[in-house]
């Protein structure tokens, strides 16, 4: 019960303050938009950028941490995909859409404050090796999915440019990418600097949590039931325990396996909406996933932080 009380339910009241603003109409939903653009496309990509510049590439880039975690990612992406277009009818362009809702977990507004309060700060490394490239991993593969699945009317090459501009213009991306050249490179950034880069990293998760419950009041209960329940499923059940499976005998440690499947068991990202809101497919599925897997993880977090205890 102390897990519940004093990990889960203090990250979902944030979520929960912010579902109530837009509610009561204290906050419209223009207000609510600036805060994630200010938190997405700023925020965290500097908090991002903060956690890869510090971090010991060398002793927390473990392969084994990668495959276990990206293994169950891949094998969600495939359960979607094809339980989608097999046993759902859904169309092809459709499939890839709810099947990236199983493969992009919320790994940075959910995974990140989940760890911390349930595991301390020193867990959040293994944390960030997963995030370093879970979005660069996750967009190459939704969109090159998604494009080879789409009409032939693109050439090869153009489709190539469209996968890598997609991917490269996403602010985390370039977050991520700018924390490893100054890592690599050992950069030492002027203390006036680093200490805006603390200010900003130190308000990125509270305001992207308030105002992903602001962004969960626009979408509303709807679409098909069975793929719904199959990105619920495959979210917060099925992509943890591959994950946990897999890292155990790869032998991971303890603090890597409670990093790898707390991250894995997070709730569908906001991110798999902008998916197929950018597609135009599958996008009452995709919100009510994001809203209901997110209403649920609070129930399986605390179930897989207590199996892992």
């Amino acid at each position: 019960m102390s897990a519940l009380l004093d990990v889960i339910i203090p990250v979902f009241l944030i979520i929960g303050f912010g579902y109530c603003t837009v509610w009561t109409r204290l906050f419209s939903m223009d207000t609510i938009d600036g805060l994630m653009k200010f938190s997405q496309n700023f925020a965290i990509p500097v908090l991002l950028f903060n956690a890869i510049a510090k971090v010991d590439l060398v002793n927390v880039f473990d392969l084994n941490l990668f495959f276990s975690f990206y293994v169950g990612a891949m094998a969600g992406f495939l359960i979607g995909f094809l339980g989608s277009y097999y046993l759902f009818n859904r169309p092809l362009e459709d499939s890839v859409a709810i099947g990236f809702c199983c493969l992009f977990s919320n790994t940075v507004m959910l995974g990140l404050p989940i760890t911390e309060r349930a595991y301390g700060e020193d867990a959040l490394q293994h944390n960030f090796a997963i995030v370093s490239i879970h979005a660069p991993f996750c967009y190459f593969l939704g969109i090159t999915v998604m494009e080879l699945v789409k009409s032939a009317e693109k050439s090869i090459g153009k489709k190539i440019v469209i996968i890598f501009k997609a991917m490269f213009s996403n602010a985390l991306v370039v977050g991520i990418v700018l924390g490893f050249l100054v890592n690599i490179f050992e950069v030492n950034l002027a203390k006036s600097i680093q200490a805006s880069v603390d200010m900003i990293t130190a308000v990125a998760l509270p305001a992207a949590l308030f105002g992903m419950g602001g962004i969960l009041y626009q979408y509303r209960p709807e679409g098909d039931i069975g793929p719904i329940t199959m990105i619920c499923t495959v979210s917060l059940l099925i992509h943890p325990t591959i994950v946990w499976v897999t890292g155990s005998n790869l032998g991971l440690n303890d603090m890597q396996i409670r990093s790898a499947v707390i991250t894995a068991a997070m709730a569908p990202g906001i991110n798999t909406y902008v998916f197929a809101n950018m597609y135009g497919k599958a996008k009452r599925v995709a919100s009510t996933g994001v809203l209901l897997s997110t209403a649920l993880s609070i129930g399986t977090v605390w179930l897989w932080l207590n199996l892992l205890d």
